[in-house]
């Protein structure tokens, strides 16, 4: 099982009403329940552990889970509230203002970490998650906790919107960094991470202690970085309906080729070949591709890949 570690929100999309006034409409959304989402309609074991409501919205997010086979067991419900995130789009890109406060899963805490069973062979962290207190240190602590256990991925995903202390974000997302397997981030979250988008910057998380670095580039495909290797591979050519949830998507295809071959062990991404990393690449692109042909954030099932 990949365990997805992080937030559930609902993303508030506009959408043109019958009578052509726009109007918000909720749809189950966070990036690492978008990736844990994509994971199970993949055919993927996949689990979910992060902070749920009680609420209507709460009820909703888990109902999608379930929806997708995806495992909740993991998942500690309260009675507060859940987190909203307003979708604006500008020419089909997503920009987001979240209203997160005292919300069921930034509250979450280093005593609701799960246990975890030896089925659990990788952990996916990321995104606004690990921005605010206390769930930041609480994810935190759960990756030192498994670091020499299980595959570790990390998304940063970097919402500087949402980020009140950049240097103190930089600062968590480094030490994660260099206890991450697997680090995959757009070419703009390099940027903000490391000031640079070059393959020097992308080589600069290997040095940190990354043993993997995945670079999404929009258009331009995906690059993945390992030891003095790079592989490129282009991204597919369809009409973008909005970006929202591709990256997250590009992130299940990722992980669900590497446990599909047998690839999601520390010992063998130390030594992926060629080959394999650009099969992992393409699968994710093509995955990722998907989504954006369709509005929200709506993974694919595997039959939709061929």
């Amino acid at each position: 099982m990949i365990l997805c570690c992080g937030e559930a929100l609902i993303d508030m999309l506009p959408r043109p009403g019958d009578d052509g006034v726009s109007a918000y409409v909720p749809h189950p959304g966070g990036a690492i329940f978008n990736t844990a989402v994509a994971l199970g309609r993949l055919g993927v074991a996949a689990g979910f552990f992060s902070g749920l409501s009680t609420d209507l919205f709460g009820d909703l997010l888990d109902d999608a889970l379930r929806a997708s086979h995806v495992d909740t067991r993991h998942i500690r419900r309260s009675g507060r509230p859940t987190t909203l995130a307003f979708v604006t789009l500008d020419d089909g890109q997503a920009h987001y203002l979240f209203y997160d406060e005292n919300s069921a899963g930034r509250m979450l805490e280093v005593n609701d970490l799960p246990v975890l069973g030896d089925e659990v062979e990788a952990l996916h962290f990321g995104a606004i998650s690990l921005i605010p207190e206390p769930c930041g240190s609480t994810y935190e602590a759960l990756m030192v906790r498994e670091r020499d256990r299980r595959v570790i991925m990390l998304d940063p995903n970097i919402r500087p919107g949402f980020i009140t202390d950049p240097r103190l974000h930089r600062t968590r997302i480094r030490r994660m960094v260099s206890m991450s397997d697997i680090v995959k981030l757009s070419d703009e979250d390099l940027v903000w991470l490391t000031g640079g988008g070059d393959d020097g910057a992308a080589r600069s998380l290997l040095d940190l202690g990354a043993g993997l670095v995945v670079v999404t580039h929009g258009e331009a495909g995906a690059s993945g970085h390992v030891g003095n290797r790079k592989i490129v591979v282009p991204a597919r050519r369809l009409t973008v309906a909005d970006t929202v949830g591709a990256g997250d998507t590009f992130n299940a295809g990722l992980l669900a080729f590497l446990s599909e071959h047998e690839l999601l062990s520390k010992s063998a991404l130390a030594g992926i070949g060629d080959d394999a990393l650009e099969g992992a690449l393409a699968l994710a692109a093509r995955a990722a591709a998907v989504t954006v042909s369709r509005t929200g954030a709506d993974p694919p099932w595997r039959a939709e890949l061929g």
